[in-house]
C-alpha cells in the first residue's frame, strides 16, 4: 500500500512542535513524536489538541493549537490509509479541515483528494447509465405552501424579477440604490442545476464527508444545537423530515465548497459579485428540508442568494426600518430581530404590524440580490439547496442608507 504524502507536515513539524512546546504543550509533543508509528499516540495527540481548542472562546485559542490538531489528524489519517480504512481516514481529515489551522491545509486537501479517488474507484462505471434519483420532484402545491407563511405574505410589494439583466443595469438600477432584485436566467449552465437534485450524485461525491449541521427550529431557540455528521446521514435526515417526530436538520452558512471541491466545481461565481470594485467575502451552502427557517436578521455585505434546488419564501425589510424591527441588544445577536414573524407578539412589538416589506418565492434557477443591512427572513418550502455569495462593495454603494 502506498503512503499518503504530507510534504508540508514533514517540513514544518520541527518548527510547529517547538512552538507548541513553548506554549506548554509538552504532553502533545511527546505523543506527536510517536504518532507516525502508533495510532494510539496519534489519537492521544488529537485529544490533547481538541481540549485546547475548547478551552475558551474560539477567538482566544492560540493558532498553533489549530495547527497541532491538523497535524494529529494527518498522522491518524496516514495510519488508516495504510490499513485500507479509507472512510475513517476521510472522516479524520475532514475534522482537520473543519477545526484545524492554515499551515497544513494543503496537505489535508491533497490527502482528501487522494482518498476520495480511492473511495470511489469503480463507482463511475456503476453510476454511468441510470435514471436520476431525484431529491426534489417537480410537483409543488403552492396553496399548501402559502398556508405556512407569515401573515400578509405576498400581499405587499413583490421583489422585481429581471431577465437578461446586464451588469450596467444591475449597477445603476439596483446595486447603487440598494434595491433587491430577482435575476431569472443566470444559472442554466451550472452543473449543480442537475447534479444537486440527484441523490446518487450527492452520495457519491460527498456521502462519506463530515459536515457541521444545525439541529432544531433555528439558532434563536433554546433547543437548538450543532452536530458533526456524515453527509450521507444528513441526506437521510432531510428525506425523512416529513415525520412528525423529526427535528429539522439544516446545513446552514457552511463553507462547504472550500471543503468539497466536486461541489465547488458545480457552480460559478456570478459576474454581479464583482460589481462595485469589491471582492468576494464568503461562499456558503444552505441545504435542508421543507420548513427550515432563518429568522429575521441582516448581514453586513452584498448578498446574492442562488436557488439551485427547491423553493424558498423570502421577506425583506429595508435597513431604514431597523428600529421598528426590535433588534437584540446583545452584541452576538445585534443583527437579529426579536420579532418571530411566524408568531408575532403585537403587544410586545407593536411597530411591526403595519410595516411595508418586499417578499417573493424564489424558484429553482433564480438568484435574489439582497443589499447590505437589509433585514431578511427565509423559509424553505421544499427540500432546498442554495448558495449565498457575499461580497464587499469597495466603498462605492449607498445601500446602507
Amino acid at each position: 500500500m502506498d503512503e499518503l504524502l504530507t510534504p508540508i507536515m514533514d517540513e514544518e513539524s520541527p518548527r510547529l512542535l517547538q512552538t507548541i512546546s513553548e506554549h506548554g504543550g509538552y504532553a502533545y509533543v511527546g505523543m506527536a513524536a510517536q504518532a507516525a508509528a502508533d495510532i494510539r499516540a496519534a489519537e492521544a495527540a488529537r485529544d490533547l489538541a481538541w481540549e485546547q481548542l475548547h478551552s475558551g472562546p474560539w477567538h482566544s485559542v492560540l493558532p498553533v493549537w489549530r495547527d497541532a490538531y491538523s497535524m494529529a489528524c494527518l498522522h491518524g489519517a496516514k495510519y488508516h490509509y495504510r490499513n485500507g480504512e479509507f472512510k475513517e481516514a476521510l472522516r479524520v481529515l475532514d475534522m482537520g479541515v473543519l477545526m484545524g489551522g492554515p499551515v497544513l491545509r494543503k496537505d489535508l486537501d491533497s490527502a482528501i483528494e487522494t482518498l476520495s479517488l480511492k473511495a470511489r474507484e469503480g463507482e463511475n462505471e456503476r453510476f454511468g447509465e441510470r435514471e436520476a434519483n431525484r431529491l426534489v420532484s417537480e410537483e409543488f402545491n403552492t396553496a399548501k405552501a402559502l398556508q405556512v407563511l407569515p401573515n400578509r405574505s405576498l400581499s405587499c410589494k413583490l421583489v422585481v424579477k429581471r431577465s437578461a439583466l446586464s451588469l450596467e443595469g444591475f449597477l445603476s438600477e439596483y446595486f447603487l440604490s440598494g434595491s433587491p432584485v430577482i435575476i431569472t436566467d443566470c444559472m442554466a449552465h451550472w452543473p449543480a442545476r442537475t447534479n444537486w437534485n440527484d441523490l446518487d450524485y450527492l452520495k457519491r461525491v460527498a456521502g462519506d464527508r463530515t459536515v457541521p449541521v444545525e439541529v432544531g427550529k433555528n439558532y434563536l431557540c433554546q433547543d437548538w444545537k450543532q452536530e458533526l455528521i456524515p453527509f450521507s446521514q444528513f441526506l437521510e435526515r432531510i428525506q425523512s423530515n416529513g415525520s412528525s417526530a423529526s427535528v429539522p436538520t439544516y446545513l446552514a452558512q457552511h463553507q462547504l465548497f472550500d471543503q468539497i471541491n466536486e461541489l465547488r466545481n458545480d457552480i460559478c461565481i456570478p459576474d454581479y459579485c464583482f460589481v462595485g470594485g469589491g471582492e468576494l467575502r464568503s461562499l456558503n451552502a444552505w441545504f435542508g428540508p421543507a420548513g427550515t427557517v432563518t429568522p429575521l436578521h441582516h448581514d453586513p455585505h452584498h448578498n446574492i442568494l442562488a436557488q439551485v434546488v427547491g423553493k424558498k419564501y423570502i421577506r425583506l425589510y429595508p435597513a431604514s426600518l431597523s428600529e421598528e424591527l426590535y433588534p437584540y441588544s446583545e452584541t452576538m445577536l445585534c443583527n437579529s430581530s426579536q420579532v418571530d414573524l411566524d408568531n408575532i407578539d403585537e403587544t410586545k412589538f407593536p411597530k411591526v404590524r403595519d410595516l411595508e416589506f418586499f417578499d417573493c418565492i424564489l424558484d429553482e434557477g433564480e438568484m435574489l440580490y439582497i443589499p447590505p443591512k437589509w433585514w431578511h427572513y427565509v423559509r424553505s418550502l421544499s427540500i432546498s439547496f442554495s448558495v449565498s455569495f457575499w461580497w464587499s462593495d469597495g466603498g462605492s454603494s449607498t445601500a446602507y442608507s
